[in-house]
């Protein structure tokens, strides 16, 4: 999660102070403004993210929810082959495994390089043993345990090469980079707009209109549905089929100005900015001892996240230090990546600094300097 620019708080009191009505029940004043609000929005994430058409453009709480909605919309058939890789965020790895339970899916695993970085080798070598059966390619652009980018132009060639759509983990990439579903040529894109310096409990899906419009919505009920009688009902048309219930009308005013703000960024320089604070961190640590980096070693294939693993010294009581003492705030634990700590036996999980735009070379040089006196005094 991010902070939040002024723009996005002021939007979000707005909505509560000037307009606190619903959008789409009414032809009133707070409903006409609230629906030009909503379509507005809508417009503004679809260019960000160069989507052909805006209606293709779904609000969701956040990417598990996105990413939910593609694995349980879809039609499944036992044997159906899901691939993702080896380093998922649970809300891309137990979507399939509840399929592989319920719905009797292979759900099969991808193998990184011995540095974490992804194997292009290892995921063609997996589409192909899987043969006719695939069905779906599941990957995270950027990997929220290391920050390690998939090159997903190239997986999504291979993919559709052998007949299967790719859906794409974008949390952690679209606050950092240029994200363009048409050059990566993707079928879905589910992404986190709280992640985006927008307010909590927003977040999208991108998916291609003729793949909406033939899947299920995971729920039902008010604005899913164009007309009920008490023998059946005919659904709406994407984007609001999948849009149920009351929306999260003060966050999508807030999605309006976080996607303006960061619309007048250059997010190429964005993620130099956060490569160049990684670098120092990782150049401060990465030689001390019982400090182990994980990821590649060139910090510019890790972007703006630096995790650390730490021998015999509780990740948690690092955090807390690193808070009370000099104010700093990093996550730790297994950042929702159990599968990966599970099958390395490392019960503790590992300290995780986040670098964005706002961070300043005065901070991570803080954090780093901290850790290294805490490690050594610790140790």
């Amino acid at each position: 999660m991010t902070l939040r620019p002024d723009c996005v708080i002021d939007a979000v009191n707005s909505y509560y102070t000037q307009s606190p009505g619903c959008s789409g029940r009414s032809v009133h004043r707070y409903a006409i403004v609230n629906a030009r609000k909503v379509a507005g929005a809508r417009t503004k994430v679809a260019e960000l993210f160069n989507a052909p058409q805006t209606k293709e453009m779904v609000f969701t709480r956040n990417a598990t929810h996105s990413l939910n909605q593609v694995a349980f919309g879809l039609d499944w058939n036992p044997g159906d082959v899901v691939l993702t890789s080896d380093r998922e965020h649970n809300s891309n790895l137990v979507p399939w495994l509840q399929l592989e339970q319920e719905k009797g899916i292979d759900h099969r695993v991808v193998r990184s390089n011995s540095d974490n970085s992804f194997s292009l080798e290892n995921f063609e070598n997996a589409c192909a043993d899987a043969g006719p059966n695939l069905k779906m390619v599941s990957l995270s652009h950027v990997g929220n345990l290391d920050g390690v980018e998939i090159p997903i132009k190239e997986a999504a060639k291979i993919a559709h090469d052998h007949g299967a759509l790719i859906c794409v983990d974008g949390a952690q990439s679209a606050p950092h980079m240029s994200v363009d579903v048409q050059e990566l040529d993707i079928d879905f894109f589910a992404f986190s707009i709280h992640k985006m310096m927008g307010p909590t409990g927003m977040g999208g899906l991108w998916g291609r209109m003729d793949l909406l419009k033939n899947m299920r919505s995971i729920q039902a009920g008010g604005s899913t549905v164009e007309d009920s009688h008490y023998d059946g009902f005919t659904w709406s048309q994407p984007p609001n089929k999948f849009e149920g219930g009351l929306g999260n009308y003060s966050g999508i005013h807030g999605t309006a100005a976080a996607m303006d703000y960061i619309s007048n960024l250059d997010l190429n320089e964005v993620h130099k900015h956060e490569v160049s604070l990684n670098r120092i961190m990782s150049s401060i640590i990465k030689d001390e001892a019982g400090i182990e980096i994980i990821g590649p070693a060139d910090a510019s294939k890790r972007g703006g996240i630096c995790s650390i693993l730490l021998e015999n010294i509780d990740a948690h009581d690092i955090a807390i230090l690193l808070d009370e003492a000099v104010g700093v705030m990093v996550r730790s634990g297994v950042h929702c990546v159990h599968s990966w700590f599970n099958e390395r036996g490392l019960d503790q999980g590992s300290l995780r600094a986040s670098a964005y735009l706002y961070n300043t070379e005065e901070e991570v040089r803080l954090f780093a300097d901290t850790l290294v006196e805490a490690v050594q005094s610790l140790g």
